[in-house]
């Protein structure tokens, strides 16, 4: 007899799935979530916009790349969903937005309960982090379509911002301060490169490398940094001109999408030394500087803008935080590039 689950869709699997993430989903959950019997959508008590004269909601949807490769080779899927909601929340946060809630989706070839359980406590968790809810997803089996141990997944997120405390280009001018907020390593972007260097160079992800602390593959699934709640506090309580959220494309491109057209930011490489599993990808690889340099955030993995006289209280607030920060350039008369002194 032909059946669903014949076809390779176990309807049970995903049911149990839902009954073991429920207790993690709670976790991330915010006063303004409102039970849905049905379960069908997510809902959010928008009342919350009364104390805005004017609200605009922000909005955001990413992946994580490939970087799932490597969590389904080393069997960890825990961390991956704190990587999907820093890709997506801290997008939002650039526009001085606060992060309020996400959706995610899962496609996999096999819905293993625990497996997704696991992926989707790590969105949680990086909701939790955020300080915005996960009221809602969608886990979808695909046999046929994906092996029985793939899956990827994305989400979207939404925030708000009142109209006049926007953040960006045209707050920016020549005197600013560049700060750079350290990343937890790669982060989420670069995958590709990482893998094909893993691949040519014949390392593998279990192997101790002396430059690292760690194996190989450990440091690789570093989960990315959740800044949101970092900027939101540096907002509150200094004057803060943009952001720039440092993903694919690496430092210079994204910061330059924060830049007026008639400024530049001019950075210094010396003042930082990036993480030592850039060096090992470098050096293994043989990337040159250049090409670093646009694939990867060496080390940054959030910027702001500020004005000068702000720098110093911004670093200590951050810093306080668990941010190391420090100053990575100026702003200067130009045509709305970042480039390297």
């Amino acid at each position: 007899m032909t059946s669903y689950a014949a076809a390779g869709v176990d309807i049970d699997a995903g049911e149990r799935a839902v009954e073991l993430m429920k207790s993690r989903v709670a976790r991330s959950h915010r006063p303004e979530v409102v039970h849905d019997v049905s379960g069908f959508a997510g809902l959010f008590d928008a009342s919350a916009f009364l104390r805005y004269r004017r609200p605009l909601l922000a909005t955001s949807t990413d992946g994580v790349g490939t970087k799932v490769m490597l969590a389904q080779r080393l069997g960890k899927h825990d961390t991956i969903g704190i990587d999907l909601v820093g890709m997506v929340v801290d997008d939002l946060v650039v526009c001085g937005a606060e992060p309020l809630f996400m959706t995610d989706y899962i496609a996999c070839g096999k819905v293993v309960p625990e497996r997704i359980a696991d992926i989707v406590g790590g969105v949680a968790e990086g909701c939790r982090l955020a300080g915005c809810a996960l009221i809602g997803g969608e886990t979808a089996e695909h046999p046929g379509a994906m092996g029985p141990d793939e899956y990827d997944l994305a989400g979207a997120g939404t925030g708000v911002v009142e109209a006049s405390e926007l953040l960006g280009p045209d707050r920016v001018k020549p005197g600013d301060v560049v700060l750079a907020l350290a990343s937890s390593g790669i982060h989420s972007n670069g995958y590709s490169l990482v893998r094909h260097v893993i691949a040519s160079a014949g390392l593998g992800l279990d192997q101790e490398i002396p430059e690292l602390s760690r194996t190989l593959g450990e440091e690789l699934l570093e989960p990315t940094r959740v800044y949101a709640l970092d900027c939101l506090a540096l907002i509150r309580e200094a004057e803060v001109h943009a952001f720039a959220h440092i993903t694919g494309g690496g430092l210079a491109a994204n910061l330059a999408r924060s830049l007026p057209p008639t400024a530049d930011a001019l950075l210094d490489r010396g003042s930082w030394t990036p993480p030592a599993i850039f060096g090992v990808l470098a050096g293994h690889g043989a990337v040159p500087q250049a090409e670093m340099d646009k694939t990867f955030n060496l080390g940054v993995g959030m910027c702001a803008i500020v004005p000068a006289e702000e720098a110093d209280r911004a670093t200590a607030l951050l810093s306080g935080r668990g941010v190391p920060t420090w100053v990575l350039g100026e702003i200067v008369e130009g045509s709305g590039e970042a480039r390297f002194a």
